[in-house]
């Protein structure tokens, strides 16, 4: 009998829960240095994208998924069932696109790009952390059903 293949669904959130934390924070630091982002909020931003980068490439030694498999999940109770792994992986992509374009943006010296992209971020990882709603789980699977996204061979 193989083992179920799968990923326990309240990882994600926990680790939306403290990304929408920081992208919070991104945000706030990027509203107070004005129209042009302050240094600490770029550099914030930059971890950022390091960490959906990482959550992208390689999910499973992500630290918020080895803190929450090391610190969180022994403490709770099997999960009731578990989810495929790639629509959170896309999300994670999602993300970094947000994100990077932000950052891009604001290189290239668009006023207010890297506070706004932080937000929009935000909001999606707030969502996914509070209330469970993934959007880019959801655009995943629209793209899936709409035959845009193929599936892996």
């Amino acid at each position: 009998m193989t083992p179920p293949t799968g990923i326990d669904p309240r990882g994600p959130r926990f680790a939306a829960a403290i990304t929408a934390a920081l992208l919070l924070v991104a945000t706030l630091l990027g509203l107070l240095g004005g129209p042009r982002a302050s240094l600490p909020a770029v550099l914030l931003t930059v971890l950022l994208a390091g960490l959906f980068l990482w959550g992208v490439v390689s999910p499973a030694t992500h630290p918020w998924a080895a803190l929450y498999r090391g610190v969180v999940r022994p403490r709770l109770a099997p999960p009731a069932e578990l989810e495929d792994p790639r629509p959170p992986r896309f999300a994670q992509a999602v993300g970094l696109f947000v994100v990077g374009a932000g950052l891009l943006l604001h290189l290239l010296g668009v006023p207010w790009a890297l506070p706004i992209a932080t937000a929009a971020a935000f909001v999606a990882a707030f969502l996914n952390a509070v209330f469970g709603l993934c959007l880019g789980c959801q655009l995943y699977l629209l793209l899936r059903r709409s035959g845009i996204l193929r599936p892996a061979s």
